[in-house]
């Protein structure tokens, strides 16, 4: 019998290969000149190989295909409709809906879309009738509606409840109640605190959190949504790429461990964005790179949908070239780099599986300290989650100013002639000094203070 090529050569442990890597050396320290101090708190080694997964679960959950996205903030169910139906003829698989008012109608929004173009509905209200409208119309079309309902998320990002705390669960109930024909209604936005700055672990834990207290109000109700319905998790998608791979396989095995101990549904459902955190009006192209690289880190990372950020988003209204090349990369990922063909591709790889394991282990850890505390609604009334952001959006703040984070044309090699574009809304932090019953986690890019000093 034939000896394959690996036969010719020894195993060699991880520790002869760390020895030799010091030898190689010359007296340096392996520590200090090697592993890399990652802001996640995790050491990046220099090479990882089979030992790293020894105790590692390999069996991440991934969905067999994604679909593309476009997002549409509708002011006019007529004017909406018809922007939907012109992505689709583009190429966009499934729409994302952000509706304003009740007076969106949402027999003419969702007009002549096809029942194989899922639907995503976020609604900047909290109504059961209007849900009801959306219930009956897709009975009657057919059509895959997916909620996005976070009164927590809402609470989290506007200091606010739509109404109170009592009056918004006993809605999200009624809706629970009438959404017989939606396939998904709860939702919990993590991309709130990517935007603000915190870090991949406090992601993790403070979406779990929020999830578990979702699942304790319903767990003894007779009509809990979490028995056939998947929770949909929005994840906001960084640059640091193959951590924000292995940030949503950690979120799945999260969520797995967290639906079994309340005998739920396991399956869970990932809309996932690129941020806003690190986008730029200084040379504001490189967005574009920025943000494909933040749909691939999606893609293989187990995302089921996607929908991308214009690369003009911080700055520009909605307009028909930004959106023509926000659909135009997710569909050359899909169809010219074939990123759909290969089934979990990120499965097995020594160091993506072992940033997994420790990013899900640090976050369950911090999950626990939560619920210790008693829970995420306490910490946010309380202003503990806020204060742990800010002091992680301060630290990652200070690594951009140092150039140790590199935004290319921001902070490092920047174009001293550069001229910026015409802005059609304001980039920076607006300060709106209201009543609120919390103080809101609040987003903020990485590069606003350098734009600051460019205008």
């Amino acid at each position: 019998m034939t000896k394959t090529l690996f036969d010719s050569f020894d195993e060699i442990s991880a520790k002869e290969w760390k020895q030799k890597i010091q030898f190689d050396l010359k007296g340096a320290d392996y520590n200090e000149a090697l592993i890399y101090k990652s802001y996640e708190g995790i050491d990046v080694k220099p090479f990882y190989n089979a030992e790293d997964i020894i105790d590692v679960d390999l069996n991440t959950s991934h969905p067999s295909a994604w679909k593309n996205s476009l997002k549409i903030e509708v002011e006019d169910a007529t004017t909406g409709n018809s922007a939907a139906l012109n992505a689709i003829k583009k190429g966009a698989e499934s729409i994302y809906f952000i509706v304003t008012t009740e007076n969106i109608e949402p027999d003419t929004l969702l007009s002549d879309i096809s029942p194989e173009i899922p639907v995503y509905i976020e609604t900047l209200f909290l109504s059961s009738a209007y849900i009801q409208k959306i219930n009956t119309y897709a009975d009657k079309s057919k059509i895959s509606i997916h909620l996005l309902t976070d009164i927590i998320g809402n609470l989290a990002k506007t200091g606010n409840w739509f109404k109170n705390l009592k009056e918004d669960h006993q809605i999200v109930e009624n809706i629970v109640k009438e959404g017989t024909n939606i396939d998904n209604i709860i939702s919990v936005d993590l991309g709130i605190l990517q935007n603000a700055g915190a870090t991949m672990i406090q992601q993790l834990a403070y979406g779990l959190a929020h999830a578990n207290e979702y699942l304790n109000h319903f767990e003894n109700q007779e009509n809990n949504p979490f028995r056939e319905k998947p929770i949909i998790f929005k994840v906001a998608i960084g640059g640091n790429y193959f951590f924000e791979i292995a940030k949503l396989r950690a979120l799945r095995i999260l969520w797995d461990s967290l639906a079994e101990e309340y005998k739920m549904l396991k399956k869970c459902y990932i809309f996932a964005h690129p941020s806003h955190r690190n986008k730029t009006i200084l040379d504001y192209n490189v967005n574009m790179l920025r943000t494909t690289t933040e749909c691939m880190s999606a893609i293989l990372g187990g995302a089921d949908t996607i929908h991308n950020l214009r690369y003009d988003d911080v700055y520009n209204l909605e307009n028909d070239f930004g959106t023509r090349i926000a659909i135009n990369q997710l569909l050359i990922l899909k169809n010219e780099s074939a990123f759909d063909v290969v089934n979990n591709p990120a499965s097995g790889s020594y160091y993506i599986e072992s940033l997994t394991n420790q990013l899900a282990e640090k976050a369950l850890s911090l999950f626990k300290n939560i619920e210790e505390g008693g829970g995420y609604l306490k910490q946010l009334k309380s202003g503990t989650i806020q204060k742990k952001i800010k002091e992680s959006s301060e630290k990652e703040q200070e690594l951009f100013d140092k150039e140790a984070i590199i935004l290319t044309g921001a902070n490092t090699y920047r174009n001293p002639e550069e001229v910026l574009p015409p802005m059609e809304k304001n980039p920076f932090l607006e300060k709106n000094v209201r009543k609120t019953l919390i103080s809101p986690i609040i987003k903020k890019r990485l590069c606003e203070k350098i734009e600051k000093i460019s205008i």
